[in-house]
């Protein structure tokens, strides 16, 4: 027996795939597919949360480049160009000093846009009904499970 897949609620081997209370023997499916399911709260508050984060890492160079236009327009004005300069080399060291913390919140975006903003269903032709084996809203586990069952069915068929 082959494993091709395996988490807490889900196991797909070459004899069947356990999901969702179900056990579906491969040679009793006859068709495979996914859907689009209705998007829950938890999708909503992930591409919200995804929105927040990206005005929050937005803000801090929108409001260096505004107060480094403003800085040189006064500069300009009253013809203090040393004070303007070392302002404006404060500014940038300090960026560069901050610049390893924005590890941590784009690790937050990018493991949010990986998880998708969708509700996924993997749905089987079981005996002649339609079974619904999983249904969740991480993308990357849908998308392994899914290329898991997808091998799974193809070996299968090619043992008959």
């Amino acid at each position: 027996m082959t494993l091709y897949y395996r988490d807490d609620a889900v196991q797909v081997t070459s004899e069947a795939i356990h999901a969702g209370g179900h056990v579906v023997r491969l040679a009793d499916i006859a068709y495979v597919w996914h859907a689009r399911g209705a998007t829950t709260l938890a999708v909503r508050g992930r591409v919200l949360g995804r929105g927040v984060l990206v005005l929050l890492l937005s803000l801090p160079p929108l409001v260096a480049l505004v107060c480094v236009l403003s800085l040189a327009w006064a500069a300009q004005d009253r013809g203090n160009w040393r004070l303007a300069l070392v302002i404006l080399a404060a500014f940038v060291v300090a960026g560069l000093a901050l610049t390893p913390f924005l590890e941590l919140p784009l690790g937050w975006l990018d493991r949010s846009y990986e998880r998708g903003n969708q509700v996924h269903e993997l749905w089987v032709q079981h005996r002649g009904q339609e079974v619904m084996l999983l249904r969740t809203p991480d993308a990357l586990r849908f998308g392994q499970i899914y290329r898991a069952v997808q091998r799974a069915v193809e070996q299968h068929g090619e043992r008959r």
